[in-house]
Formats: C-alpha cells, sequence, structure tokens
C-alpha cells in the first residue's frame, strides 16, 4: 500500500514537472486609432513639442496662424496625422488633441464628429458636465467629461484629463476635443 501511494506520488510530480504553466494571456493594446482623454496613437498629453513632431511631424502648413503667439500657444496639424486632427501646445508641451472638420476618427466612447449629443449624454450618463455654448443658440452647447481630476465648472487642475464634445445648433458634435483644461477653449489659443 505504501509503496503503491509513493508510486503514484512520483508519477503525479513527474507529470507535473512535464506540464508548464500556460502563460497569461497578454491585456489588448488599445486602438492606435481612438482618440482617449490621454492622447491619440503615439501622442500623449504632456509631450513636448519636440516629442509630436517625433511621433507625427512638424506642423503641415508652418504659414498658418495657429495662436498669437505661438511660443505660449500653438494649434496646428502635424504632416503625418490623420485629416481633420489638430494638436494644441502650451508653453511647448501637448495640453490638448482635436477633431475637426474632414475627421472620421472616434473616441474610446466611439464618438465622432456629426454623433448627436442626445446618445453622447446618455453614453456619459451623470460623468457628462452639459454648459450652454457661447455663441450659438440652444440645442448648441459643450458636453465634458473627465476621466482625471476634473468636476462640474471651469477645471484649472493641469493633470485633468478629459473630453470635451462641441455640439453644433444641429444637435451634433462639430468639434472633439481631448487632453487638459484646454479642452474648455472655445476661441483656441485664441
Amino acid at each position: 500500500m505504501i509503496r503503491r501511494l509513493m508510486l503514484t506520488t512520483a508519477v503525479l510530480a513527474v507529470a507535473a514537472c512535464g506540464s508548464p504553466d500556460p502563460a497569461p494571456s497578454p491585456e489588448p493594446a488599445p486602438a492606435a486609432d481612438v482618440l482617449t482623454a490621454q492622447g491619440f496613437g503615439p501622442l500623449r498629453i504632456g509631450m513636448t513639442r519636440a516629442e509630436v513632431e517625433t511621433a507625427l511631424g512638424a506642423d503641415s502648413n508652418p504659414g498658418a496662424v495657429g495662436g498669437a503667439e505661438p511660443e505660449a500657444c500653438d494649434t496646428f496639424h502635424p504632416a503625418r496625422a490623420p485629416e481633420g486632427l489638430t494638436v494644441m501646445v502650451e508653453q511647448g508641451v501637448l495640453t490638448s488633441i482635436w477633431l475637426q472638420r474632414g475627421s472620421t476618427l472616434k473616441t474610446d466612447r466611439g464618438f465622432g464628429l456629426g454623433d448627436t449629443a442626445t446618445a453622447i449624454k446618455a453614453a456619459y450618463g451623470p460623468l457628462a458636465y452639459v454648459s450652454p455654448h457661447k455663441y450659438s443658440p440652444a440645442p448648441a452647447e459643450y458636453i465634458t467629461t473627465w476621466s482625471v481630476g476634473g468636476a462640474a465648472g471651469y477645471v484649472q487642475n493641469p493633470a485633468a484629463r478629459g473630453i470635451a464634445y462641441h455640439i453644433g445648433t444641429d444637435g451634433t458634435a462639430e468639434q472633439v476635443a481631448a487632453g487638459g483644461p484646454s479642452i474648455q477653449y472655445v476661441e483656441g489659443c485664441g
């Protein structure tokens, strides 16, 4: 009986040694063509302008005015960025990424230009902060959602990260901005 138990134990021990544990499956990487509060593709909020240009190229139209004082604030379309994507760089640091006319990109929630305010608000629920549009009558409005460091009202926390949907008079998103507090700007670098 003891011999049989020892033999069975030995066989099980040898069998266990021969079967390695399966490797854990890696978590899927976020899609490279999705805009999040943290960035887009190789772009991350907080990068330097030089890092942005290394990732997606220099300003595709350097003669265009992206801000009254480009050293303080500049918006531009990097040469290798998808159509309709612009970046905002303040004091040499990437503060937000914008989807504008011509963009077919979507946010991590699946929203982009042309999506309705109703659908956006339904998806975010109480996390959506709605404010009136500065220049256009309702249904134009701003829908802002913060994933880090934000709240209702105007957010100034430089560590805050969120997405803002700029809704036009037809009730659909005209612009989408992702990043820090600069997503709240209504006049770009103005």
